[in-house]
């Protein structure tokens, strides 16, 4: 499913968080928002998966605006992992997914059916959490209770995938795993990502926000230059290419005083 966001605006508190942003993604792509704390990418990504009405603009799935769909229906279409998920209640991991099934089901307590309880136990399969299936969420470690978010996600058989830094308070090992995951899931996925070399390794395509707007956008290798990153993130960024795959990966340092007063 395509996803088009047209001069969109974001509006908090009188504050405007993001101004006249133009992004698309392709059906099957995964896109991501990369830029410095604050940029604007979680409240850009906020008006992908509802939580904030854009103040001009529209989003679009497929050509139809978001914002005008019945709340089910988007559901249906569309499926988010925050960038924090409450886990105050002890839910059990399979309980926990089921809660995917509710855009399909009928009534508020309705009764998950057969065909619920396999969509379910594929989605747990499919990112490897089947064994987690009686475990209570608050139990599991970080990387197990991603896993789990995201086979709710799945459960709720989305054609899209709004993922915002999902890889936080992950080990390496974790992040490398939850990322190789989400880029064979099938679903268009918009994720906002801290590590550049994470984005660059796993995204199609990437947008950089710097104060509430886009910077630049297109394949990791033409977006990350040294010249952008340091304007935007404030480093010299020494490229190199990743010995088995080629995507392009990146060496920091600090820029020196002379470099920042020389920058435009």
């Amino acid at each position: 499913m395509r996803v088009d966001m047209d001069d969109v605006s974001v509006e908090v508190a009188g504050a405007r968080l993001v101004r006249d942003i133009t992004l698309h993604a392709a059906a099957g792509q995964v896109v991501g928002l990369v830029g410095p704390n604050g940029s604007g990418k979680s409240s850009l990504l906020r008006c992908v998966y509802r939580a904030l009405r854009p103040a001009t603009g529209t989003v679009r799935l497929d050509g139809e605006d978001l914002h005008a769909m019945d709340a089910r229906e988007g559901a249906r279409l569309l499926a988010a992992l925050p960038q924090e998920t409450s886990a105050e209640f002890d839910f059990s991991v399979g309980e926990v997914v089921a809660m995917g099934r509710l855009p399909h089901r009928r009534g508020a307590t309705g009764r998950l059916t057969a065909d619920d309880d396999r969509i379910c136990a594929q989605a747990l399969a499919r990112v490897g959490a089947a064994h987690l299936t009686d475990r209570s969420l608050l139990t599991l470690s970080g990387g197990e209770r991603q896993r789990v978010l995201i086979a709710r996600a799945l459960a709720q058989q989305p054609r899209v995938l709004v993922l915002d830094e999902p890889t936080n308070h992950l080990d390496i090992a974790q992040q490398l795993e939850v990322l190789a995951l989400v880029r064979g899931l099938g679903p268009t996925v918009l994720v906002a990502l801290h590590d550049l070399n994470l984005a660059a390794r796993h995204c199609d395509v990437l947008y950089v926000i710097a104060d509430g707007r886009i910077v630049a956008s297109g394949p990791p290798h033409d977006v990350l230059s040294p010249d952008l990153l340091a304007k935007v993130f404030g480093v010299r960024a020494h490229r190199v290419r990743h010995p088995d795959t080629g995507a392009v990966q990146l060496l920091f340092d600090r820029l020196t005083e002379q470099e920042q007063v020389a920058l435009p």
